[in-house]
């Protein structure tokens, strides 16, 4: 090979390495995905060991519980260490914050739970005046003694906390609770089906509190004005809303959009879930196989 040809040779294979770079870069992919076990919850109910198998099987590494079905904090991590899973977080409810928590971060630790979230707020106390007050102040006492324990403390969203509401003049709750909530003590887990629903971008909340979403479910929604489905999954009445629920992938929500901003909305673990599956298990093997393949 002469001198011209090697040095174009060299510039090619230079330049081909510069774009297969750029495009490793540029092409990122989900390394931790995780399954909300409130999706599995009546097989979790009958059989949480062979449940937890079929959901390692799938290919999950990371569960999400939603209550431990009526086994000690021990038995569920023997299994999990069995199985080769973790659980870096767990959803408790709001009478558990209010008055068992020392308990509650005992159990976490057993468990190697990072992260607790409460996932609801009753409707009663929702619509009275300082209910959404009085829902901050107990969620930063509980942050205060959950990061001294060294687990963080979060709150899970459904849609209803992106409709302005009466009692806060008018306000989102969501951005409400974003103000009173101290960010060294009470984080969020950012449901982006529910957020979608209410009609909201994750990425403006991305841009507007960075570092504040360090967990995430992942669910879809398809959008359709002629269904009207309820969610019932709280205690009080059910939550309306337009549309249907769907596995990740099979809906509306841009994932690439969204996951391409992770590190702004500083995220860590993704969650799938779906509230009301016909099929549990092919739902969560739907939602992981597209996650597993998505790029962004």
């Amino acid at each position: 090979m002469n001198r011209r040809a090697f040095i174009s040779a060299s510039v090619a294979a230079a330049l081909a390495a510069s774009r297969l770079s750029w495009a490793s870069e540029a092409r990122h992919s989900l390394d931790r995905i995780g399954v909300q076990l409130y999706t599995v919850r009546a097989a979790m109910e009958s059989d949480f060991g062979s449940t937890l198998a079929q959901v390692a099987a799938i290919g999950y590494k990371e569960v999400e519980f939603a209550g431990y079905f009526g086994h000690s904090p021990e038995q569920l991590r023997a299994t999990l260490d069995k199985l080769g899973l973790t659980a870096p977080s767990g959803h408790v409810n709001y009478a558990t914050v209010q008055m068992m928590w020392p308990q509650t971060l005992d159990a976490a630790h057993t468990l190697g739970h990072k992260f607790l979230v409460c996932p609801w707020i009753d409707e009663k106390q929702r619509q009275e005046p300082g209910g959404y007050q009085r829902a901050a102040d107990l969620f930063n006492k509980a942050g205060d003694a959950s990061r001294k324990a060294g687990i963080q403390f979060c709150y899970h969203n459904h849609s209803f906390e992106f409709e302005p509401l009466p009692s806060l003049g008018g306000q989102l709750p969501y951005d409400f609770l974003l103000a009173a909530l101290d960010p060294k003590l009470v984080n969020m887990e950012l449901d982006l089906c529910w957020i979608t629903v209410g009609g909201r971008d994750p990425l403006a909340y991305f841009e507007k509190y960075p570092g504040r979403f360090p967990l995430v479910h992942a669910k879809d929604w398809v959008k359709d004005s002629g269904i009207t489905s309820k969610y019932h999954g709280g205690s009080d009445p059910p939550v309306e809303f337009s549309g249907r629920l769907a596995d990740v992938g099979g809906g509306s929500v841009n994932w690439k959009r969204i996951f391409a901003q992770s590190a702004k909305g500083g995220i860590q673990h993704y969650f799938v879930e779906q509230d009301e599956p016909a099929d549990a298990f092919a739902s969560i093997r739907n939602s992981f196989r597209f996650l597993r393949a998505l790029r962004f």
